[in-house]
């Protein structure tokens, strides 16, 4: 699971066709999200300025991070989008934000009550969604997983000092799936530990960008690409064929990032999860700041990072999470067992070697509307 103070890095989509973004690492994190964004220049003009031609950039600052909406607008006025996507997002900061006293999600974290806690819809129904991922994929995908991240120093308070075998055992008694329910017909959550909290990262900024594409279609802009903190939603058509988003190359100097590989997206989400700009070394030995929440501990595998192609970003977002935490060979026997669309590129001598499952490989062939389960 990825830590909730993760930073999500940019590269330069410069070097793309003119409206291919660069989908950079989506290290999951909110503040709820994170700070650093994707840097890009959409058609005729500097990053956040109209374009030119059919092509609206919208662009602005949201919970630690930022977002972006590019809009192909077909003569409509645009002004009706800002205003919705500011409302949007407040919504959404003020249900699941952990770093809002106020919001919903820390008044549930607060509670150590295990009965019913009445919940917003939009909170219950995100909750829901990471319990199936947890289910599917056998906990690789756990938001109760917080406290253990913290202790591995990645969290609020970064410290270098491992956490002992005591307490890692006494962290892993308040973190588990299997404790938390979400009742979408209730409208309710339920903890059965007094000392379990959630922390959505790894599937709010998808789901926020989900939420942006749907209201962006009621108002009539059926042609799209959302970015909210790196989780990617297209719709429709670009002005010149499917949107095309590049792949990060794991490995490049911070300020020079190079693209793996271009996917076309039509009527699909897009989010890409790793570690390689986020651990720390001890001793020779690398500590990811990834913690699987099986084990409690740090993942040790040679995943770099593995990119997720489905219908909506909040389960791409939870399903590349899943995948990074299961590794390079677990994650691609679950990836293609389910159906995903996955790119892995995995840690091989000093390079990186990309494995994508069959539904990716689709894709790559140039079928951006392929099948794309769950």
């Amino acid at each position: 699971m990825t830590d909730p103070l993760q930073q999500k890095y940019g590269s330069r989509a410069k070097v793309l066709l003119p409206l291919c973004l660069l989908a950079f690492v989506a290290l999951s994190a909110w503040r709820l999200w994170p700070s650093g964004q994707v840097a890009y220049t959409p058609p005729g003009g500097p990053a956040g300025a109209p374009a030119s031609g059919p092509v609206h950039v919208l662009s602005g600052p949201t919970m630690g991070t930022t977002w972006r909406v590019t809009v192909v607008h077909e003569g409509r006025d645009p002004a009706p989008i800002l205003p919705m996507i500011e409302a949007e997002l407040s919504q959404i900061d003020q249900q699941m934000s952990t770093w809002r006293d106020d919001s919903a999600i820390s008044e549930f974290n607060r509670r150590a009550d295990t009965s019913a806690f009445p919940a917003p819809a939009a909170l219950v129904e995100v909750v829901a969604q990471a319990q199936e991922v947890s289910e599917r994929s056998g906990g690789a995908f756990d938001v109760t997983v917080a406290p253990l991240v913290d202790a591995w120093g990645f969290g609020r308070n970064p410290t270098t000092a491992p956490p002992t075998d005591e307490q890692l055992a006494a962290l892993r008694a308040q973190v588990g799936w299997q404790s938390l329910h979400a009742d979408r017909t209730a409208g309710t959550l339920r903890k059965d530990q007094p000392g379990l909290t959630i922390t959505l990262s790894a599937i709010a900024p998808g789901y926020a960008a989900d939420v942006l594409s749907d209201r962006l279609v009621e108002l009539g802009f059926a042609r799209h690409l959302v970015d909210v903190g790196g989780e990617f939603r297209a719709r429709g058509d670009g002005p010149e064929g499917p949107w095309r988003l590049g792949i990060e190359r794991p490995g490049g100097p911070a300020d020079d990032r190079l693209v793996q590989e271009v996917v076309p997206l039509r009527d699909a989400a897009l989010a890409t999860s790793g570690d390689y700009r986020n651990y720390r070394e001890e001793a020779g030995r690398r500590i990811s700041h990834t913690i699987d929440p099986r084990s409690g501990r740090p993942i040790d595998h040679k995943l770099a990072s593995v990119t997720v192609v489905l219908r909506t970003a909040a389960l791409a977002d939870a399903y590349a999470t899943a995948l990074n935490v299961l590794g390079p060979e677990d994650g691609f026997a679950f990836a293609e067992r389910e159906g995903l669309a996955a790119l892995f590129l995995v840690r091989e001598g000093d390079g990186f070697a990309p494995r994508a499952t069959a539904a990716f490989a689709a894709l790559r062939a140039g079928s951006p509307s392929a099948t794309l389960s769950p």
